[in-house]
C-alpha cells in the first residue's frame, strides 16, 4: 500500500533496583541504541520488499507492553496494530500470546495477529464469521467496510451453529438480508455450518476455499469473567494458519 506510513514500535522493560534495594546498573541509552539498531535492520528488511514506503523506528523503556502501545497508537491516530503471536502451547499463550490478546481487549482499534507459520499470497478471499444476531448492532460497518475497501477481496460469511438443519431459520434470513446490505460493495456469499466445534469449523473452510485472512468480531461479553474466557477469537487467534484481524463491535 503506497500510501501506508508504518511504525516498528518495541518496548524493553525498565530495569528496577535489586533487592536489597542497590541500584542496578542499567545502560538506558545502550540499550536504546541496541533496540533501535534491531529496528532498522527489519526496516532495511521491509524496504527491500517494499522500496520506498515510510517507516518510523520507536524504542522505548517502559514497565507495561500493552500501555505503551495503546498510548502510541492513539497519539499516531493508528488505523491498525499488527502483531505476532506464538504457538497453542500454556507456556507459548502465557508468555507471547497474552500481549497481543490484551491489545484486542483495549479496543483501540483493529488489531491484526499473524500466526508464525503464515505466509503472505494477497489478500483475495476472506471469511467474516458472524453469530447472526443484531448484525445491525454488533458489526462494526464502518470500519468493517473500511478494511475490506483496502483488499477488495472475495467476502466468504460463516456461520457455525450445531443446532442447523437442512433450511435456515428465518431469523437467520431476515440478519443474511442486513448483513447482504452491509457487504454490497463486495463480492460475497454466506456458509451456514453445523458442527459443535466453532474452531475446527472455521479452520476447515479456510483450508478448504483457500481463504487468506479471517475478521472476527469479538463480543463484549467475552471480556465479563477474563481476558477471552472461553471465547471464539481466543481460540481462533490460537489456532489458525492465517492473519486473523478483530474488530470490535
Amino acid at each position: 500500500m503506497p500510501d501506508v506510513k508504518i511504525i516498528l514500535y518495541n518496548v524493553f522493560d525498565k530495569i528496577e533496583t535489586g533487592t536489597d534495594g542497590s541500584v542496578m546498573f542499567n545502560d538506558h541509552e545502550g540499550r536504546r541504541k541496541i533496540m533501535e539498531l534491531a529496528l532498522e535492520s527489519v526496516k532495511s528488511d521491509m524496504l527491500s520488499i517494499s522500496p520506498g514506503i515510510d517507516i518510523t523506528c520507536i524504542a522505548e523503556e517502559e514497565s507495561s507492553f500493552t500501555d505503551s502501545l495503546e498510548k502510541i497508537a492513539r497519539q499516531h491516530n493508528v488505523d491498525m496494530i499488527i502483531m505476532g503471536i506464538t504457538g497453542a502451547t500454556s507456556v507459548a499463550q502465557i508468555l507471547m500470546g497474552s500481549s497481543t490478546l490484551s491489545m484486542v481487549n483495549r479496543n483501540v482499534c483493529p488489531v491484526m495477529i499473524v500466526p508464525p507459520d503464515a505466509v503472505f499470497t494477497g489478500i483475495k478471499k476472506v471469511v467474516i464469521t458472524s453469530d447472526f444476531k443484531e448484525v445491525e448492532k454488533t458489526i462494526p460497518a464502518v470500519r468493517v467496510q473500511a478494511l475490506l475497501s483496502i483488499f477488495n477481496p472475495f467476502v466468504h460469511v460463516v456461520n457455525v451453529d450445531s443446532e442447523h438443519y437442512v433450511e435456515i431459520t428465518e431469523e437467520y434470513k431476515t440478519e443474511r438480508a442486513k448483513l447482504d446490505a452491509m457487504l454490497s460493495n463486495f463480492d460475497r456469499d454466506y456458509s451456514f455450518i453445523r458442527l459443535f466445534d466453532f474452531t475446527d469449523a472455521i479452520n476447515q473452510f479456510v483450508s478448504d476455499y483457500h481463504i487468506d485472512m479471517i475478521i472476527t468480531i469479538p463480543k463484549h461479553h467475552s471480556f465479563l469473567g477474563g481476558l477471552f474466557k472461553s471465547s471464539h477469537t481466543k481460540r481462533l487467534a490460537y489456532h489458525s494458519h492465517v492473519p486473523l484481524i478483530a474488530i470490535h463491535e
